[in-house]
């Protein structure tokens, strides 16, 4: 099985828990340097506690499934440009 076939199954462990609150997660891609960067879809990608969700839910169920991915990254949490990005100067 390769290497975004498993990132994915380990996605779909806690898919049901982010589609019950409107959201979900695709997978943009995987560097060379086994990171992980993804996109919160729906309500994720503009929840204020989106950043926890990604780093103590989404990365610790990528990580214990597949452990030679090294972080995981949103792309929408830091693309200013997307006015549904979760960035610091909106959690107000």
């Amino acid at each position: 099985m390769d290497l975004l076939q498993r990132v994915e199954n380990a996605l779909d462990t806690i898919r049901p828990y982010l589609e019950a609150d409107g959201g979900n997660v695709s997978v943009e891609e995987i560097t060379s340097d086994n990171i992980v960067r993804l996109r919160l879809l729906g309500s994720c990608g503009s929840c204020p506690m989106s950043i926890m969700t990604l780093k103590a839910g989404i990365e610790q169920a990528i990580k214990r499934s597949v452990p030679e991915i090294e972080a995981v990254e949103a792309v929408n949490l830091t693309d200013i440009d997307d006015p549904e990005a979760v960035v610091p100067e909106r959690l107000k």
